[in-house]
């Protein structure tokens, strides 16, 4: 019972079903955790395959959790309200208070002014008394043809309304009615009657309006029909003009009535002024002046405000938020009803997700058990008072519920126009708190959730209400893009609400529930949610590419709680999609479009609002068009997906569909190729959560490639993501990272691909466009056979066509450059005890060119090599052969048993003795044993070089050195370098126990070798003679050779 001993105007119930719901969630929940210890416990380690990726998906899974929450938070206990309008009727039938209607449009274009007066009916003819409702219709478009389309409407309505509630007629949208209804049966011939006449000037009516719309003007016999269009006359443009107020229907005159003499509600147009130096504020500008010019026309307690295209379809709905406003134990501190946001062109598997069911069937009902709904911008009923930024107080307990509206405003209704034309100035705003605490909020694209907040805020209450019946239904957008602009705006503006001072945590702490604060995050965090979805969407397909795993095997009893927490979310948001009254088509269709918007609208939405938040970008209104042409209808109703723009969020959803496609095919040839049990096991995962979004995007690669209409994807789209998709699959494809050995060893090198490959392709496809461009210029602009400069010109093309041919070599050769890292230390680790010998060919051909010392300087640097010298041996092939040379590398098989221990005892770099002594300066004092030791030697080298130069200077060898070696007896029998036998000398021979350094230590293998020439034969250069190396190489040892 009420306060007063009466039975309560509504009452709430619980949804059902709460206990399987909580099973869901804990079970659910139970499989979460499970999820996270798995990512905890099998985390890579540093350097292992996919260590970063299996990082970056841990990290989106938690942000699908903290959003799971939030949607569990919102989904724990909705309510649903009923109403009885009887007892309403029975108690306040005479007090009932006025009702302002506020009506909105932008553009008389993607608004069409019929589909607007259709709504101002609609509103118009509520089952409420009429003198008791004022409608007023902002046109922010400041367009003659809509105050024509309306001056229309208010003569239809005084047939309109009596035949409304002659007959009880629903719904009261004209053209909603008469399209739905077909003519009454004969056993009603009063009615039939009736319905043909109010039809029939239903038609006359809107077709005048629409051939004003063509003509696109008002014709002067028109004009002469109200002193309303003599503002126009003052009009510059839309978005520069005065103040244009027009009373159609005073309701307080006794002569404003219908047909049947009953009076007619209020009808009021309004176009705010506007003038380019003054900021608008979108829809909330023209809301408070709406708010504001009301006050002094009727001043209603109670304001509706409907988009122009969200027609009234339930004749009781004023009656049904007024049982909640009027209802004696909590009506007093509720600020406003919301009706769901319904539509009239949803399709059956309603393709664009645009329905919204879940959302208005399930969540505005979970956000009404926690303290109330968020405003959603249309269908709510409000009080003027928490418009107007009253705060909810004891004194508000007090105030009476109804305000009595019997002291008239005396002023006529053109005294009124005039004096209310300020209140919609641009100026008037100005040092107030319009925006800010009084009426709409500004700054923000969704100022009707920001609004509804700060009311929360103040104290007050708000009720969700979803009648058996719907309120009021709209038109959804008929295209793919259209969708994606709207959504982009919401969570635009969502996201900047929560960023903002407004965030609900931070503005909403101890003034609304925290359950409060959580639900509305289930919008505020629309645009963010956008960076795990790409993430899971793209890196997850890359990675099967190169068949790094992110998730357990399916052999492992990890994939359990995956697959429970994947089966039981589907299974939850289909049963509940159904619920609301969807098909299973639909829930396909929604799981798709959930994907899009969030890689495209939500993604733009959380670019644009950092962008703003960093200063580089301005908050902007896009209206929905509300219009279609037939053949956009006829696609729409055949489920028929639209593309035809060509857009940004085209590019990525293209993009995206082409990458899992490539990534998708690969996957399944890397299964068939390896036909191993292992490969499908780590993978399949990954493989199904590929297949799933190859499925999703069939339209996409219907619109793509086979698609021959206007709505195809547009070839610039089509080539921009194919460029895309192919670059990121080729890059994925060719990096290489920490890739694991067969025995699940690290390896002992990495490749990397190189940095700025993204700029680079973006390069090359602008280059390749530019480069189609030049092609497609010098075709079509050949000279004409006989005129001048022809030939030049086709002789300058075929040069471009070399150019671009090399240009393609070269892109080619630069598309992926690779860089290669070791690991020495896990070489030695490994194989220190069985590393390979080496065999390294030092190739010279002629010693003046190439001078002893600089070739003995080179094998003298290989031979003190940092590895086992007994494994190494080093060749010179001596093409010249010169006995200079051979004599340079005798004396350097003497120096390196000094050389080499030395190199090692103080790791020397470089190892080249010229090199070396030429660019490091003599020790310190700090370390005398290496100054004492690096002056020796650098003495011993210096020595031993001025002896080879000398010998260098002489041409000869003296018979003192020839004494030295055996070996200078070969060229007694070498006529010339190019006439003598195979000359072989093994200097150093590193199988000998005694050829060791100074030191003890073994030393490598030395050999000379000039291989046999002759006059009548080929000697084929270097190659000849790295054969001969290669030859000697297969006779005399088993070893890895190495070519210098």
């Amino acid at each position: 019972m009420g306060r007063d001993g009466q039975l309560p105007l509504f009452e709430a119930k619980a949804a059902k079903g709460r206990i399987l719901f909580g099973l869901y969630a804990v079970s659910t929940f139970v499989g979460i955790c499970l999820i996270c210890v798995y990512r905890l416990t099998h985390l890579p380690e540093e350097g292992k395959v996919g260590r970063w990726a299996w990082i970056g998906l841990f990290l989106s899974e938690l942000g699908y959790i903290l959003y799971w929450f939030i949607t569990v938070t919102v989904r724990l206990k909705p309510i649903y309200r009923y109403t009885f309008k009887d007892r309403l009727t029975q108690r306040y039938e005479k007090v009932l208070p006025g009702i302002d209607i506020f009506v909105c449009t932008a553009n008389p274009i993607i608004e069409p002014p019929t589909m607007v007066i259709n709504t101002v009916l609609s509103v118009m003819a509520y089952d409420y008394p009429p003198e008791k409702l004022s409608v007023y219709l902002s046109d922010d478009g400041g367009s003659c043809l809509t105050f024509y389309a309306l001056l229309e409407a208010s003569q239809f309505s005084k047939v309109w309304l009596p035949f409304c509630k002659k007959f009880k007629v629903e719904p009261r949208c004209p053209e909603a009615y008469f399209s739905s209804t077909s003519e009454p049966h004969h056993d009603d011939p009063l009615m039939a009657e009736e319905w043909s006449s109010i039809k029939k000037l239903y038609e006359d009516m809107r077709n005048r309006i629409e051939s004003a719309m063509k003509v696109g003007q008002i014709s002067e016999e028109i004009r002469k029909q109200h002193k309303g269009f003599g503002e126009w006359d003052l009009v510059s443009d839309p978005r520069n003009h005065q103040t244009i107020l027009q009373i159609l229907i005073d309701g307080r005159d006794g002569k404003a009535m219908d047909v049947e003499g009953q009076p007619l509600p209020t009808l009021v147009y309004l176009s705010r002024e506007k003038r380019p130096k003054y900021a608008h504020n979108f829809k909330a500008g023209a809301m408070n002046a709406l708010i504001r010019v009301s006050s002094r026309i009727s001043n209603c307690e109670i304001i509706l405000n409907v988009d122009c295209d969200m027609y009234s379809n339930n004749s009781e709905s004023v009656k049904d938020a007024l049982c909640f406003l009027m209802d004696e134990e909590t009506g007093r501190e509720i600020a406003y009803v919301q009706f769901p946001q319904c539509f009239n062109n949803i399709t059956k598997n309603d393709l664009y997700a645009s329905s919204l069911n879940v959302i208005m069937e399930v969540e505005l009902a979970g956000f009404d058990s926690h303290g109330g709904p968020c405003y959603i911008g249309t269908g709510c009923f409000h009080r003027r008072e928490t418009l107007c930024g009253k705060k909810y107080d004891m004194e508000c307990e007090r105030e009476q519920t109804t305000r009595n509206n019997d002291g008239k405003i005396e002023e006529s209704a053109s005294v009124l126009e005039e004096t209310c034309k300020v209140l919609a100035s641009c100026s008037y705003e100005d040092n107030t708190q319009w925006g800010k605490e009084m009426g709409l909020k500004y700054g923000c694209p969704v100022e009707d959730v920001l609004t509804g907040l700060s009311i929360q805020c103040r104290g007050w209450k708000s009720i969700y209400f979803t009648p058996e019946r719907k309120a009021f239904l709209g038109v959804a957008p008929t295209t793919l893009l259209q969708s994606l602009i709207q959504h982009k705006r919401w969570s635009e503006g969502d996201f900047q609400i929560f960023l903002s001072s407004y965030c609900p945590f931070t503005y909403g702490h101890k003034r609304i529930p925290l359950k409060l604060q959580i639900s509305y995050c289930i919008f505020l965090l629309w645009a963010p949610n956008c960076l795990p979805t790409l993430y899971y969407v793209a890196i997850p397909s890359l990675c099967l590419l190169k068949g790094i795993s992110l998730f357990p095997k399916i052999s492992s009893l990890w994939i359990l709680p995956f697959a429970y927490v994947m089966s039981s979310s589907c299974a939850y948001s289909l049963g509940e999609f159904i619920w609301c009254g969807g098909t299973l088509l639909g829930w396909w269709n929604d799981q798709r479009m959930w994907v899009f918007k969030r890689t495209t609208s939500h993604f733009f939405g959380f670019s644009e609002t950092i962008l703003k938040q960093l200063g580089f970008s301005r908050s902007s209104f896009a209206v929905t068009s509300k219009v279609a042409d037939e053949e956009e209808s006829k696609r729409f109703e055949q489920e028929i997906m639209e593309f035809g723009a060509a857009s940004p969020m085209f590019t990525i959803l293209a993009t995206l569909a082409l990458l899992n496609l490539f990534t998708f095919v690969g996957g399944i040839k890397r299964v068939i190729i390896d036909m191993q049990a292992q490969v499908l096991d780590s993978l399949l995962l990954q493989i199904l959560l590929c297949g799933v979004l190859v499925l999703m995007n069939l339209p996409v690669y219907h619109g793509l490639f086979f698609r021959k209409d206007a709505t195809r994807m547009p070839c610039s789209v089509t080539y921009q993501s194919i460029a895309f998709a192919l670059l990121a699959s080729y890059r994925a494809e060719v990096v290489n990272v920490w890739k694991m050995g067969r025995d699940g060893q690290l390896p002992l090198f990495e490749t990397k691909a190189a940095k700025g490959r993204l700029l680079f392709g973006l390069y090359a496809v602008s280059t390749f466009v530019g480069i189609c461009l030049i092609c497609v210029y010098r075709l079509t602009h050949l000279p004409e056979e006989g005129e001048v400069g022809r030939w030049p010109w086709i002789g300058l093309f075929l040069s471009e066509l070399w150019y671009i041919l090399y240009w393609f070599v070269i892109l080619s050769v630069r598309w992926s450059p690779i860089y290669r890292n070791t690991f020495k230390d896990r070489l030695t680790q490994r194989y220190e005890k069985v590393l390979p010998g080496i065999d390294i060919f030092v190739c010279t051909a002629n010693p003046i060119i190439e001078p002893p010392t600089m070739v003995i300087n080179t094998v003298l640097s290989v031979m003190a090599y940092d590895y086992q010298p007994e494994k190494l041996s080093i060749y010179l092939s001596d093409d010249g052969g010169s006995c200079l040379t051979f004599y340079a590398l005798l004396e350097a098989s003497q120096f390196s048993k000094i050389w080499l221990p030395f190199c090692k005892k103080f790791k020397v770099e470089p190892r080249c003795p010229e090199a070396y002594f030429s660019s490091t300066p003599k020790p310190h004092h700090d370390d005398p044993l290496m100054a004492e030791e690096w002056s020796t030697i650098k003495k011993l080298y210096e020595d031993m070089r001025n002896r080879i130069e000398a010998v260098m200077n002489m041409g000869q060898i003296t018979e003192e050195i020839r004494k030295q070696h055996q070996g200078f007896g070969e060229w007694n029998l070498a006529s010339e370098p190019q006439n003598h036998q195979t000359i072989l000398q093994i200097l150093i021979d590193g199988k000998d126990g005694k050829a060791v350094d100074e030191e003890g230590q073994p030393l490598p293998t030395l050999v000379y070798l000039s291989r046999e020439k002759r006059p009548k034969y080929h000697h084929n250069f270097k190659a000849g003679a790295m054969n001969a190396l290669v030859c000697n190489y297969n006779t005399c040892s088993d070893e890895l050779a190495c070519v210098l």
